[in-house]
């Protein structure tokens, strides 16, 4: 599978790009037949919440598979957090897409 990153807004350090790549070769053990995987890692502003917490970090995930392509997008407070609820979600999207194309 070929894995293509793009950091907007900021400069992605190589450990942040090794958890992505860790994170996203997992997914071929649910689906083996994966084209390819954009991840778009996002800095965006955003005003403080009242409760103080800042959810700014954004990973949008798209995998291609044959004839589909599956979506996440996630919001948290670090990148690492992102990503694995990113690959959480494309993880059930892949399961159920298996089992769409074997019926």
């Amino acid at each position: 599978m070929e894995i293509t990153k793009q950091a907007i807004n900021f400069d992605a350090d190589s450990k942040l790009l090794e958890f992505v790549d860790r994170k996203l070769v997992k997914l071929e053990t649910f689906f083996d037949n994966i084209v390819s995987a954009d991840v778009c890692l996002k800095l965006e502003k955003t005003a403080h919440r009242k409760d103080g917490h800042v959810q700014n970090k954004v990973a949008e995930i798209k995998v291609k598979v044959p004839g589909s392509t599956l979506v996440a997008k996630e919001t948290s407070k670090s990148f690492e957090e992102s990503v694995d609820l990113g690959a959480s979600s494309l993880r059930r999207q892949l399961i159920k897409y298996k089992l769409k194309k074997s019926k």
